[in-house]
């Protein structure tokens, strides 16, 4: 069985026990929380999509930890202008496990 949820604009695949890195959700570590964006449930033969969210189905969601991701970095310049601007953004993410699909 699998579910596919939305979070931060982002689509991702979900199992129960799978440990999935969201975007930031604003919750405390060991704390559950329920995604109710799920778009789609499969569960053997049985496939269920929504328009655009299945009204019944919610996946509950553990807080592991928080984190940020790998820094990137954003480098300008212009030729000949002596212009030249560096800065550096690394993405807050949130570690979550899949506790129980329900659908």
């Amino acid at each position: 069985m699998y579910a596919i949820i939305e979070n931060g604009g982002k689509q991702y695949r979900v199992s129960e026990g799978d440990v999935v890195s969201m975007e930031k959700i604003v919750a405390e570590i060991g704390s559950t929380i329920f995604a109710d964006k799920v778009l789609m449930v499969v569960d053997g033969d049985e496939i269920k999509v929504g328009s655009p969210v299945v009204e019944t189905a919610k996946v509950t969601l553990k807080i592991v930890e928080h984190g940020k991701g790998k820094k990137v970095v954003i480098f300008k310049f212009k030729a000949k202008k002596n212009y030249r601007r560096k800065q550096g953004h690394r993405q807050p993410y949130t570690k979550v496990m899949i506790d129980k699909i329900e659908g």
